[in-house]
């Protein structure tokens, strides 16, 4: 089967696809890959053998090209995590009305050339909620229009053995003369839940101190003058519990390398990581105390990981010099491969996605 990635990033979806070909048999092989920015696509490609693979490049350019339609490869799964921040809840959520917003048409333009039997896609979780619903109803009736049957719902990462607290929209469609389909997370966490983890390929982590390494580099700790601000609960327009050492993380965001406070991004303390996640300072020490012990945030290699990429996928795009604030957008922005794994699998078991 021949799949067509979208809004590629660091490959997410390639990346699920690839270990589900290595562990079912299942072949998945990715022709062609979109991606607009340089620094992803060098990470992408100091991961993954894209020989004789298509570089689509700027999806937009590439779909009002009609002879580099022409070309592409015959393909039988697209998918695409299209860009999010115009839906998500910390964004501007004006939707299809800002030009980021429409990408998911650029998708259709893809449909309607080609008419693939498979659509995945993934996105924030307000994208279900989006503009009273309207959103979500467009982009089901577009589907629908073109002649798929279209289920989704609401997937947490932290359900697939990553721990980190992800919720995303997954879209899944299939060509409605293929027949009707059961799809839902309920049924997608039943079916992974069964999976022989020894014969998986995936990761698997309970907590992030299974992920945290033990010793780092200095620049990757917060110094004296910036630790009261990170530890801070806020001010008088902005209050919120800001907590370090967390066992499942909070959602990594594109951003996460400018350094906000303890209760937006994941930062945690020597005690916990060298006591194997025994000892949480911040459940017995004032933030003057906590203040005083050595604190760090995540490396770009546990920033993947917790999106289920391999160990040496940062030293892979480091040693192509990619810098570590890129990398960090690139995490940031990775749909949890875990996830996408999870999802392929139960509709590979059940026959919704075949040969």
């Amino acid at each position: 089967m021949n799949h067509v990635e979208l809004f590629a990033g660091v490959g997410g979806f390639r990346r699920a696809m690839d270990l589900i070909t290595h562990d079912l048999g299942f072949p998945i092989e990715t022709v062609a890959y979109s991606e607009i920015d340089n620094k992803a696509s060098v990470t992408y490609n100091a991961n993954y053998d894209t020989t004789n693979e298509l570089a689509m490049g700027d999806i937009v350019a590439f779909v009002n090209d009609r002879q580099a339609m022409r070309n592409l490869p015959r393909y039988d799964l697209l998918s695409g995590g299209f860009p999010c921040q115009t839906f998500s809840m910390m964004g501007s959520q004006e939707g299809f009305e800002e030009e980021r917003g429409q990408m998911f048409f650029r998708i259709m333009d893809m449909v309607n050339s080609r008419h693939p039997r498979y659509i995945l896609l993934e996105n924030v979780k307000n994208l279900m909620k989006h503009d009273g619903g309207n959103t979500i109803a467009v982009i089901r009736g577009e589907l629908e229009n073109a002649g798929y049957i279209v289920k989704m719902d609401v997937f947490n990462s932290n359900d697939f053995g990553l721990p980190q607290k992800r919720n995303r929209a997954i879209i899944f469609a299939r060509r409605r003369h293929l027949g009707n389909f059961e799809f839902s997370a309920e049924r997608v966490q039943e079916a992974f839940a069964g999976i022989d983890r020894d014969r998986c390929s995936l990761n698997f982590f309970e907590s992030t101190i299974d992920i945290l390494d033990r010793q780092v580099d200095a620049k990757y700790y917060l110094s004296e003058k910036i630790k009261p601000t990170i530890l801070s609960n806020g001010s008088a327009g902005f209050k919120s519990k800001s907590e370090i050492d967390q066992m499942v993380a909070r959602p990594l965001t594109a951003t996460m390398h400018k350094m906000h406070r303890a209760c937006q991004d994941n930062y945690f303390s020597d005690m916990y990581i060298l006591s194997n996640g025994t000892d949480r300072p911040s459940e017995r020490m004032s933030k003057d105390e906590l203040a005083r012990i050595p604190i760090r945030k995540l490396t770009p290699k546990e920033a993947f990981m917790l999106q289920g990429f391999p160990h040496d996928f940062a030293e892979r795009a480091g040693a192509a010099n990619v810098a570590d604030g890129a990398m960090y957008k690139q995490a940031g922005n990775a749909v949890s491969v875990n996830t996408i794994y999870a999802v392929l699998y139960y509709l590979i078991v059940n026959r919704i996605i075949r040969q």
